[in-house]
Parts: structure tokens; C-alpha cells; sequence
């Protein structure tokens, strides 16, 4: 009998750094911080409390750790990589630093990624060019009838965040060539689905819910061409050359994606993204992607067992860590039982409710939320 590999021990120990609620399905609004996130916020909050020598040095580095974990991870060179506060602070600098042109977005995106470009717009930068509505897939076919000569970039979510669609992105890069940028929110994907992030011009990635490192970091990748066609528009102190030199001058901006930089961020958010990506880089991502979709595929399966129909993705190329239950008319009730039975998921409106699972969550949950949606069915 074959013993438990090294993939096996990672995972184990990976799991075994978490500790949320047995109930919580909700891992696509946020996900609980492990142990070591927790760890390292209070060891650096203690550094700063006590204000030593080279306390700077130290809270600062955090930003350096951070973007070379997230380098490893998504095949961007660390040069390519910069820090932002948020996603939604990252697509407003490439909306407002991007010109020339339409751009084709989802009018069914989550509003972070729309608000930038229409903001944008306003503002007589970008021309931007809606698509669909509420439900809508950017799969290859439908970016494809939906571009113009004038196009100039596509932006789309790396998994949509109301039916849980992974998007193609190869097959998307492929349709609009090589000229045309690739702008990618992947806040919904990354760190627990093994793609190909360097089919992106642009990759921007919040902390607070996949990697489970809390709010206020984001990283923001370039690619070669993003980072000559995207001005640093709203470049900060932080993002130009000698920084440290105050001299009432405006500076040139930075030459990697530091130039995108607004001002030095908490190094207690960034210091929770380092540590999280670091715990990713432990069991890897191809490790983590088997068991969310393992325990997707088991909540489905609870779920057409007790009767509740499942509205998002079933098979594993289009499918991610989020399930969607359709409670006609009733889901608000559903989700207030959810809750008194101690089940945390997302209410969708009057039909829809979303539940997410990840590599933690505790299979018990499958059975116990399928039979309070089974009641409202």
C-alpha cells in the first residue's frame, strides 16, 4: 500500500491552516485569512508598535515579498508586477491610462469593472462599448461578433462572479489577435484555478477573496505591451523616479508597473497578500484547483439530489469554486434560512443565491445547506 505523497502532505498542511466556520459557502465575496495571514498582520503591527531600528526597512519589504510571490504565481516577470489597494484602484488606472480607441466590456460584469471604464469615458478618455447584460458569457464566440475596427481592448472577468463561467482566455486571446489588449480581472480565479494569466495585457487581482489574505492590496501585471499603451495617468509620489527627493519637480514615472503606484500602501495588507501567496506556493494551485472543483462538482450533486437546480457550470473547463442554486421567488427566504442554520452564502437577487466552496471547506456543509434549499425548491 502506497503511502501520502508530498502533494498529499502540502495539501494537509495547507488545510490545515484554516480554521473557518463549518457553514461558510461564501469564498466569492471573501475568504477567511489562515492562521499564518493572522500571524504575520499581529508580527508586523508589534514591529510598528515598537518602532525599532529598521522597523521601516522591514514593514516596507512586505511590498517586495508580495510581488515576487505573485510573479512565481502568475508568469508575469516581478519587473511587470506592481501593488495597488484594490482591484477596482488597479482597472481605474488602465481605464483612465488607456486611449485610442473602443473598449468591449460585459454589461453584465460586476459593477468594480464597468464603474472605471464609464467613469473613464466621462472623463472623454476611453470609448467603451457594453455588451449583453446581467447572465452574459464573454466566450470567444460572442467577443468576437462584438468587435470593431475601432476596438482596441477587451475586458472580462477570468470567472464571472454571478454564474461562476470560467472564461476562455486563450480562445478569447486568439480572437482578437495580437494587437488588441487583453484586460483581465481575475479577483474570482486566481490562486485557485491554474490558468494561463499571461494571455493578459493586463492582469489586476484583489487579495481578499480567493487568496484569503483580508483587504486592501491588489496586484496589478502588464505585459509588455500593456506597460507601453497604458500612461500612467494617475501615477502617485510613489511612482516616479527618486521618490525621495522633494524637490517640487515632477518626476518621470517608474520604469516597471511601479509606475501605477498612488501612494505607499498598509504594509499590514501587503504583508497578509505576501503571506498568503507564499501558503498558496506551498501545495501549489493545480493541487488546490482539483479539490474546489472536487467539492463543487459534491455541493451540485447534494444539491440535484435534494431537487434544487444548479444555474452555473457543471463541467470542469467552464466550471469554478462558485455554485449557483435558483430558488424561484424565494430566495431571500432561503437565504435568511441558510443563515439561522448557520450556512453563510450570497443572495442573487429574488431567484439566485451563490455558494462557494474552497480546498477548506468541510463536506458536512453540502448535506445541511441542500436540505434547508430543498424546502424552498
Amino acid at each position: 500500500m502506497s503511502g501520502p505523497t508530498p502533494h498529499d502532505d502540502a495539501l494537509a498542511s495547507y488545510q490545515a491552516s484554516f480554521s473557518e466556520a463549518r457553514g461558510f459557502l461564501n469564498f466569492a465575496s471573501y475568504g477567511p485569512p489562515s492562521h499564518a495571514v493572522r500571524q504575520r498582520v499581529t508580527h508586523l503591527m508589534e514591529l510598528a508598535a515598537d518602532g525599532g531600528s529598521g522597523t521601516n526597512d522591514t514593514l516596507y519589504g512586505e511590498t517586495v515579498r508580495a510581488r515576487e510571490s505573485f510573479a512565481r504565481l502568475s508568469g508575469f516577470p516581478v519587473g511587470n508586477v506592481g501593488l495597488t489597494g484594490s482591484t477596482s484602484l488597479g482597472l481605474f488606472q488602465v481605464a483612465f491610462g488607456l486611449t485610442g480607441g473602443s473598449v468591449l466590456v460585459s454589461a453584465g460584469e460586476f459593477p468594480a469593472n464597468t464603474y472605471p471604464w464609464l467613469r473613464s469615458r466621462a472623463a472623454g478618455r476611453a470609448r467603451v462599448e457594453l455588451v449583453g447584460g446581467p447572465g452574459t458569457r464573454m466566450t470567444p464566440d460572442v467577443v468576437a461578433r462584438s468587435l470593431t475596427p475601432d476596438t482596441v481592448a477587451v475586458s472580462v472577468s477570468a470567472v464571472d462572479f454571478r454564474t461562476g463561467y470560467r472564461a476562455d482566455l486563450a480562445g478569447i486571446r486568439a480572437v482578437i489577435g495580437a494587437d488588441r489588449l487583453l484586460v483581465v480581472d481575475g479577483i474570482q480565479a486566481f490562486g485557485v484555478a491554474d490558468l494561463d494569466w499571461t494571455q493578459a495585457d493586463v492582469l489586476v487581482v484583489g487579495a481578499q477573496k480567493w487568496i484569503r489574505a483580508g483587504w486592501g492590496a491588489a496586484a496589478l501585471a502588464l505585459s509588455p505591451q500593456g506597460m507601453e499603451r497604458i500612461e500612467p495617468l494617475l501615477t502617485g509620489w510613489t511612482g516616479v523616479t527618486d521618490s525621495g527627493r522633494y524637490d517640487g519637480e515632477e518626476h518621470p514615472p517608474l520604469p516597471g508597473a511601479g509606475r501605477f503606484s498612488l501612494s505607499n500602501l498598509s504594509p499590514y495588507a501587503t504583508g497578509a497578500f505576501a503571506e498568503a501567496l507564499a501558503l498558496i506556493e506551498t501545495v501549489g494551485v493545480p493541487v488546490i484547483e482539483g479539490v474546489v472543483a472536487a467539492q463543487a462538482q459534491a455541493l451540485g450533486d447534494h444539491l440535484d439530489a435534494a431537487g434544487v437546480p444548479v444555474l452555473s457550470p457543471r463541467n470542469r473547463p467552464e466550471a469554478a469554486g462558485i455554485v449557483v442554486a435558483g430558488i424561484p421567488g424565494r430566495a431571500a427566504e432561503a437565504h435568511a434560512a441558510l443563515a439561522d442554520a448557520g450556512i453563510t452564502a450570497t443572495l442573487h437577487g429574488e431567484d439566485r443565491l451563490r455558494l462557494s466552496v474552497h480546498a477548506t471547506t468541510r463536506s458536512a456543509a453540502f448535506s445541511e445547506a441542500a436540505a434547508v434549499l430543498a424546502t424552498f425548491a
